[in-house]
């Protein structure tokens, strides 16, 4: 996409332990263009998060980039250094971690933590310090005197908007989600997702959105990711992807999932567990574990294909002659 505003090429992420490393992502590219929605999913330990962290530049030991791109507007920031990566982060793009109360600064009101953010990036005065702490606060909701209370004084809901608020301090272009509503109750998650909609369109910001929940990503991504041991297994317009998923893998988190539409019937799980990142099965990772494997999905390296817009790693889709 030549409109891209994130592209990330061939990115790998290995966890250097004393054994063999664990290849948590692995050659994963993806683009993402201004103002889109791209959620991603798939089983606990498939690398959504590390994959996330990755492009964020907020890896820690014993997690390392072995490989690939993050470019962004223009810059590959795998190759930044920490100065430079602190200049952008907040300004040009920002973060929401999975936990509000560990990511918020425990004794530390919400509004001193802003005022901290908004130091570091540019000259403000205090009272600039408020007035912008006060417009975001209200683009969530959130009454203005609450800039005065500490985390645990609020619930989770509000910790997750202020959480928000704080990464839409500066305007970014892009804001990274790692499972923001998985602390909430589902009608708190339904109003937030509601929230981060309307800020979207408001805004124009992008977002990529990593979540274990497939109805969040069904009504409020464009397109949908799903990952399985540190690979893509399907990426595509999520409601392609929904309605005729092409990886088994996708079908078979879409038959986990209960649907409140249609005839009732028995959920089918996926038997077996994921594979061991430090020593992958050959061939297609997900062979152990698949319902229509063939004998070459255990031997065959498998390419990414592309089926009508839709990219998807599994030899089924080299049945329908399509061009890898």
């Amino acid at each position: 996409m030549a409109d891209a505003i994130l592209d990330v090429r061939e990115l790998s992420v290995d966890y250097l332990t004393r054994g063999r490393p664990a290849k948590a992502v692995d050659h994963v590219s993806l683009e993402l263009r201004p103002g889109e929605f791209l959620g991603i999913v798939g089983e606990s330990g498939c690398g959504k998060s590390t994959l996330l962290f990755a492009i964020a530049q907020l890896l820690s030991p014993p997690a390392q980039i072995t490989g690939g791109e993050v470019i962004f507007k223009g810059t590959n920031m795998v190759q930044l250094g920490e100065k430079a990566l602190r200049a952008i982060r907040w300004r040009d793009y920002s973060v929401v971690m999975q936990s509000a109360m560990n990511a918020l600064n425990p004794v530390k009101t919400i509004g001193a933590q802003y005022s901290d953010a908004m130091r570091a990036h540019q000259k403000i005065s205090k009272a600039g310090i408020l007035e912008r702490s006060q417009e975001v606060f209200a683009l969530v909701g959130i009454d203005p005197v609450h800039l005065r209370s500490f985390p645990h004084q609020l619930s989770g809901g509000m910790r997750q908007r202020a959480m928000i608020a704080m990464a839409l301090l500066f305007s970014p272009d892009l804001i990274v989600m790692d499972e923001p509503t998985s602390a909430l109750d589902v009608v708190a998650q339904r109003a937030l997702m509601v929230q981060i909609k309307e800020l979207q369109r408001e805004l124009g910001f992008a977002i990529i959105f990593v979540t274990h929940d497939m109805s969040l990503v069904s009504h409020f991504s464009d397109r949908l990711m799903v990952m399985y041991a540190g690979q893509i297994a399907e990426l595509g317009a999520t409601r392609k992807v929904f309605d005729s998923p092409l990886h088994p893998y996708s079908a078979g988190l879409l038959d986990a999932f209960p649907s409140i539409r249609g005839p009732k019937v028995p959920l089918t799980g996926i038997p077996g567990s994921p594979p061991n990142l430090a020593n992958p099965p050959d061939g297609c990772r997900f062979a152990p574990r698949c319902p229509k494997v063939m004998d070459r999905c255990r031997t065959t390296d498998i390419p990414i294909y592309h089926v009508d817009g839709v990219q998807v790693r599994c030899l089924l889709a080299d049945e329908v002659e399509a061009k890898p």
